[in-house]
């Protein structure tokens, strides 16, 4: 039975593969993003909303209200910006922003949006390893690493919050990806990392909700 999903962040990279991926095996799709691209508008059966920032609730409630009550089986919160932040060189400004876009976005989102999930939905949040405490070592990467780490930590909560109404959550770490965020650098395609994030997403429960989790399933020391 086909499923339906919002998608934020769907414009490239990850997001874009999603939404892909999901149309091909049949989902109904709603790709949501600032500015759209040439490689989504070309996507058949996809609606595809613009203008929604995470960093502004008023556009997120106008989607939620646009799309309606439990009209969600599934949420995905893939939008996301990396910016390097050293010691020797560090701008309280551009941590400041990825906390706003990283970990306070994907929680705006999830709130405004909590209406739209239909009982049994899944809310897949894409974050890092590099958010994990125990896993550090090598340092460096302060607003990247923080802002990470406090959506591990929002996504965890969320997990407890929304048991009660049967919305599960999992926290997901797609690999280290080629994509534009990343300069093209990586161990994996888009395509091949959205794969495995839409299997652990197929695959949480309430009974697992808020796990912390490789792409490859792989669970990750917090």
């Amino acid at each position: 039975m086909a499923k339906r999903f919002l998608v934020l962040g769907a414009n490239r990279g990850i997001g874009l593969e999603l939404v892909r991926l999901l149309r091909a095996r049949g989902d109904e799709v709603t790709a949501a993003c600032r500015r759209s691209s040439a490689e989504l508008d070309a996507l058949a059966g996809v609606s595809v909303k613009t203008d929604i920032d995470v960093r502004s609730m008023s556009s997120l409630e106008a989607l939620a209200t646009e799309l309606g009550t439990g009209s969600l089986d599934g949420l995905i919160v893939v939008a996301g910006i990396l910016r390097g932040t050293s010691l020797a060189s560090l701008d309280v400004d551009v941590i400041r922003e990825q906390l706003e876009v990283n970990a306070i976005g994907p929680l705006q989102a999830t709130a405004a949006l909590r209406g739209c999930l239909a009982k049994g939905a899944t809310v897949g949040l894409v974050t890092s390893r590099m958010g994990s405490i125990a896993d550090n070592t090598s340092g460096g990467s302060y607003g990247y690493r923080m802002s990470k780490a406090a959506l591990n930590m929002a996504g965890r909560s969320l997990a407890h919050d929304l048991k009660g109404d049967s919305i599960a959550v999992v926290l997901l770490h797609p690999g280290f990806v080629r994509t534009e965020m990343t300069g093209g650098n990586g161990h994996l395609n888009a395509d091949e990392s959205a794969t495995g994030l839409l299997a652990r997403i197929d695959e949480t429960t309430l009974a697992t909700t808020g796990r912390f989790v490789h792409q490859s399933g792989e669970e990750l020391p917090w």
